[in-house]
């Protein structure tokens, strides 16, 4: 055999080698940090579904637009009867504060 024959040959070789390797490589390497990288997407998935399920949940108690405007109506209404009640008690305030002093000039006698 001569020295021709010799290097084509091992550049054949080589060069199958080095393309089972780059093939190797590239199918090969990347899949572990696909899976690792999937696996972390999984559980976020997870994590984000169990937290949508939370507030979906926290949601269903929550008043609707038209109960909270029933709820301001209805606050509404007792402020107004509140400041109803409190002008009908300032003359019965006027009148003990009158009557107590009344009581302190002439309770000595």
């Amino acid at each position: 055999m001569d020295i021709q024959t010799f290097v084509i040959w091992s550049t054949a070789i080589l060069s199958v080698v080095s393309i089972l390797g780059h093939l190797k490589t590239f199918f090969g390497s990347g899949e572990a940090t696909n899976s690792k990288t999937l696996e972390g997407h999984g559980r976020k998935l997870i994590d984000l579904d169990r937290r949508v399920q939370k507030v979906e949940n926290d949601l269903t108690h929550m008043p609707d637009a038209e109960t909270a405007h029933r709820l301001e109506i209805t606050l509404e209404r007792i402020a107004g009867r509140l400041d109803t009640m409190d002008e009908r008690i300032k003359p019965i305030a006027a009148t003990n504060l009158r009557l107590q002093d009344y009581l302190l000039e002439h309770g000595d006698k």
